[in-house]
């Protein structure tokens, strides 16, 4: 029995050609040869066929998540906005024993989360949620922390977003805003541990610059070239007295539902002192914290929403059958092809072994839009004959469009394909199968046409399938992909898998092989 890889290009979706298409605006010879030769579909990579809200753009966990687990996992936001609809948010235990900790001290309930119209992290009516839980529950001082976006929304929606939310607060006399402070540092998720300090410091001391009115502060930072990805920490005074910072014996709710991005910042809270090494840190005592979903095992938190518990993922099946199997990604979207693909397990299956190749250490990979596709295919090349099965994640077409910058993009989709090139030829006089597709769409829609602004959200396009091998030759594709019309799902791709390497697909996996 040969051996079988499947690469995930992370970001890359179908869409008709465009100004704003950078996948179809790259070079990419040797994608055009794989759909021109072998098998090629587009698949259903966003709202509920990948398990979102109807309409919801696709994003790296969910897709990986899918792609893994070969059929449809409900994500946390729909069943969060369901309890929210139906009421049994606000009888949620966990909530309710907060509501009782604040009580009991006569403390502050604190609220922290991304502040946007994304939702790849968190969600504003799940905020909004919060607020009339402590509205209902009678909790007097509450106080939102909010970080801002500009990756997953447009790079200065913040202002008109935050004015917003600031309008229906003095409306609601419920709570205020406290701090200030960009993604880039509050959610880094590659151990740059200077940034989450930065936010520690900023949310139990009050270091950042002081202000009265946060929309009129970050209209100021546009100005100065910032945008909502990078804002600096910033307090909220109010009376010459910073409105309100987590103290001892407060509550604190982080509303991300998305795991990989909230875990640092959630552990500098909740690390025993002989745990935590990452920065000097003045630990909050007797500190109630609680998430909305759970971001790692064994963090003493309240967790509002446990994560679905998915039986036999594609990783674990190979396992079962003595199948090795290797994982590589760059540190971007490492969590993704380890703990998503497997299922929401940290675990590592009998005969799975990882790679990371290390990031380069900057958010603005614009400057060096290559990124490590190199080296991952590397990695490839130096253990294809140790493994039965392959998976790889190249980051750039997501990653590169999260900055905005269109000729970037597409010399880092370029650079993927040329490192498809380099696999092609390793694989071609071996029995290798190849699988490629995508988590979701981005990179094909870098623009919004109505407005010609930069657009840097993830999209509800569809993605593409190609199956390449001896076994999957086709016909000369006259129609482009973009053409076609979606005959999948992500959740295809494991089953699709399992039968190409001749083992038995579970009644577990709803997903149906798509060749």
């Amino acid at each position: 029995m040969g051996k079988t890889i499947l690469i995930i290009l992370d970001g890359w979706g179908i869409a008709e050609p465009s100004s704003g298409n950078a996948v179809y605006s790259a070079k990419t010879p040797t994608i055009d040869f794989i759909e021109n030769t072998y098998f090629s579909a587009s698949l259903q990579a966003s709202g509920i066929a990948a398990g979102l809200p109807w309409g919801r753009e696709g994003n790296s966990e969910v897709g990986h998540m899918n792609i893994g687990a070969g059929r449809i996992i409900y994500q946390y936001l729909p069943r969060i906005v369901s309890a929210i609809r139906d009421g049994s948010f606000f009888e949620n235990k966990a909530l309710l024993n907060t509501a009782d900790f604040i009580k009991r001290n006569n403390s502050t309930l604190h609220i922290m989360g991304l502040v946007s119209s994304g939702t790849v992290h968190a969600y504003i009516d799940n905020l909004y949620a919060l607020i009339e839980f402590a509205k209902r529950n009678d909790i007097k001082k509450v106080v939102i922390h909010i970080f801002t976006d500009g990756k997953d929304a447009e790079p200065a929606e913040g202002a008109n977003f935050i004015k917003t939310l600031q309008d229906r607060l003095q409306t609601e006399k419920v709570a205020k805003i406290g701090t200030l402070i960009g993604r880039a540092y509050a959610m880094d998720r590659n151990n740059k541990w200077e940034l989450t300090q930065k936010t520690y410091d900023l949310l139990t001391q009050g270091i950042g610059e002081k202000i009265n009115d946060p929309v009129e502060y970050l209209r100021n930072s546009y100005k100065n070239g910032k945008t909502d990805f990078d804002i600096e920490p910033a307090v909220v005074y109010e009376n010459e007295m910073p409105v309100g910072l987590i103290k001892e014996n407060d509550a604190l709710i982080f509303t991300h539902f998305r795991e990989d991005s909230a875990r640092q910042l959630t552990k500098a809270f909740v690390a025993t002192e002989g745990e935590f090494h990452e920065f000097e840190r003045k630990k909050i005592p007797n500190l109630y914290f609680v998430s909305m979903t759970k971001y790692e095992d064994l963090l003493p938190v309240e967790v509002l929403f446990s994560p679905p518990i998915i039986k036999l993922p594609l990783a674990e099946i190979l396992a079962k059958n003595n199948k090795t199997q290797l994982h590589i990604a760059e540190t971007e979207k490492y969590a993704h092809v380890t703990y998503f693909f497997n299922g929401e397990n940290e675990k590592r299956y009998e005969g799975e072994e990882r790679v990371v190749v290390p990031s380069i250490g900057t958010p603005h990979y614009n400057k060096n839009p290559e990124m490590q596709a190199y080296n991952i295919s590397q990695k490839l090349y130096e253990n294809i004959d140790k493994y039965d099965f392959f998976l790889i994640n190249f980051a750039n077409a997501d990653m590169l469009a999260h900055t905005g910058d269109f000729k970037a993009t597409i010399l880092g989709i370029e650079t993927i394909d040329a490192n498809l090139a380099r696999i092609l030829d390793v694989i071609k006089d071996k029995d290798i199968e190849l699988f490629i597709t995508s988590d979701h769409g981005h990179a094909e829609n870098m623009l919004n046409l109505k407005t010609g602004e930069v657009s840097l959200s993830h999209t509800i396009n569809p993605v593409p399938f190609y199956a390449v091998g001896k076994n999957f030759k086709s016909r000369h594709n006259l129609i482009p992909l973009y053409q076609r019309k979606p005959v999948g799902i992500l959740a295809d791709v494991a089953p699709t898998i399992l039968k190409s390497m001749e083992i038995q697909v579970p009644p577990e996996m709803t997903g149906k092989p798509l060749v």
